[in-house]
């Protein structure tokens, strides 16, 4: 096997997928079977500069290297081969933001991420004008408030984009976006697969005099999956591989979001399926029949890879406020003199919440560290309380975090499945919070009331989902869609472990969002005192 592995590397007949995520960087390649058959990665942070979250570029593709330069050394590893070649390539990243450059290419002010709330007039007033839900990190809210503030870069804007399209434009020379991140950018029309031509125009009026071009000509080319977007430059190849041993040519598939990426990695592109991403940020992606009655403040829409409508509930706060409270048991195991791995901390930690009191036993927690828009929160702070006479033990504390993580996007669902009656055939979860067997995955079923599946292909995650939106646009048949194709091939062997809802757990989950509901105040107050 390692033989044919190693003929199937060097021959090109792989595909490399690749995702900027807000904590890791991470590249997975994959053979004709659409197997991982090495990886790499790199660990990065945001920064918080004069009050906005970013990535410097140099951050990026010191990452990049990094990231790739592990993946080359697991295939020399496992393989006893060099990665000089590849069949297709992808580039998939955390979407929204703003990317900004002038006529030469030149970054006009620092990288502003998803997580900048800080762009609540602009989403207020685009929202209103479009009759469309235009969130606080989308692309065009962030260039809307630059007008509103009267931003000096703006008279030398040339281009647009999100951090899978420079990266993408870096390796290839084009200046495109894949569909599903497009849509995060502005609003896309479901009939025509392009940005929506009224809303352009809605926009060029309002941004007359101080937008110097229009907006059709700053954002990238939408593409939809399947559609060659390129191919890997020497330029490019030597960006993503200094030591020169990654030779150009390789076809690269348009580049995607997170969230798109993960709809592939969970098999969830098809009407009445969603999935749950769950890391730094969690949000559901929930593909629709159609359109929704009216618009939701707590619900983006955008599409699937393939140009579906996909309903979007996006929290700004998920895992990390866990990752805190776990560094804090591991450095008071440390401190006891006792070695124990991160792994069998978080897998401990998690497993007690099973034993925690179905309601969360009078504790209550909040897992803020920036704003939350779907809670009207601008900036955040992390907090945990409890009520006199409550039981402080382990199990139920940890079970208080996991809702925690949970709460927000209980909320954005409950406009779906309660205002809306969408229906849910199936859904998937994956990122780390579902790295502990039967804890999350059950206690999220509870959340949603639903039956939730975790696969074991999705354990690579995006990288590995963008990772298949290259092998498909390889290897697809003629006229074949991106569902078939995942279907009949990527999926056709996969094994599922589903997790229906305890009624014990839905009711206790129930309880606690009251108290959770009913103490946003003590959050604002947190927010405005401190």
């Amino acid at each position: 096997m390692t033989a044919d592995i190693r003929n199937i590397i060097e021959t090109g007949r792989t595909a490399i997928g690749i995702e900027l995520g807000s904590t890791r960087i991470k590249a997975v390649l994959t053979g004709p079977d659409h197997a991982a058959i090495a990886v790499g990665s790199h660990d990065w942070e945001n920064q918080f500069v004069d009050r906005v979250w970013t990535y410097s570029l140099e951050a990026v593709w010191e990452g990049l290297q990094q990231c790739f330069a592990a993946l080359a050394a697991d295939v020399r590893s496992r393989h006893g081969v060099e990665l000089t070649t590849t069949g297709a390539l992808g580039v998939s990243a955390m979407m929204h933001g703003y990317l900004a450059f002038d006529a030469d290419g030149e970054l006009l002010t620092p990288f502003r991420t998803w997580r900048n709330t800080n762009t609540g007039d602009a989403s207020e007033a685009l929202s209103e004008l479009f009759g469309y839900n235009i969130p606080h990190r989308w692309s065009i809210a962030h260039l809307y408030q630059a007008v509103l503030n009267g931003e000096e870069h703006l008279g030398r804007i040339a281009h647009l984009t999100t951090l899978a399209g420079y990266v993408h434009w870096k390796l290839t020379g084009r200046r495109v976006l894949g569909v599903g991140d497009a849509s995060g950018m502005f609003p896309i029309d479901i009939a025509t697969g392009g940005y929506d031509a009224r809303r352009l125009a809605q926009f060029d009026e309002l941004a007359a005099g101080r937008v110097p071009v229009k907006l059709a000509e700053l954002l990238p080319a939408v593409l939809p999956a399947g559609e060659p977007a390129g191919t890997l430059t020497a330029d490019g190849a030597r960006l993503l591989d200094p030591s020169g041993t990654l030779q150009p040519g390789a076809v690269l598939c348009p580049p995607e979001g997170d969230a798109g990426t993960g709809m592939v990695a969970t098999n969830s592109v098809a009407r009445r399926t969603g999935n749950i991403s769950a890391g730094t940020s969690i949000f559901a992606m929930i593909v629709l029949d159609g359109e929704l009655s009216r618009v939701h403040p707590e619900v983006d829409l955008v599409t699937t890879p393939a140009g579906d409508l996909v309903a979007m509930v996006h929290c700004n706060n998920g895992a990390s406020e866990l990752n805190s409270w776990a560094g804090l048991f591991a450095e008071f195991t440390a401190a006891l003199g006792v070695e124990v791995g991160t792994d069998k901390i978080f897998e401990t930690l998690f497993r007690s919440a099973l034993r925690g009191a179905p309601d969360g036993g009078g504790l209550l927690a909040f897992n803020n560290l920036s704003g939350e828009p779907i809670t009207k929160l601008h900036e955040g702070r992390p907090l945990f309380l409890r009520v006199p006479g409550s039981s402080l033990d382990l199990a139920t504390f940890m079970r208080t975090q996991l809702y925690a993580a949970l709460a927000t996007l209980r909320i954005g669902m409950d406009v779906l499945q309660k205002a809306e009656n969408v229906q849910l055939d199936r859904m998937f979860a994956h990122g780390g919070l579902f790295k502990t067997e039967g804890v999350a995955q059950n206690l999220l079923a509870a959340a949603i009331n639903t039956p939730v599946s975790v696969g074991n292909l999705a354990s690579e995650g995006g990288a590995w989902g963008i990772a298949v939106l290259a092998g498909f646009l390889r290897d697809r048949g003629e006229g074949q869609s991106l569902d078939d194709f995942l279907n009949t091939v990527v999926f056709a062997d996969a094994e599922l472990d589903t997790a229906a809802p305890d009624p014990a757990d839905v009711e206790g989950f129930n309880a606690f969002m009251r108290r959770y509901i009913a103490a946003l105040p003590i959050q604002q107050a947190a927010v405005d005192n401190s």
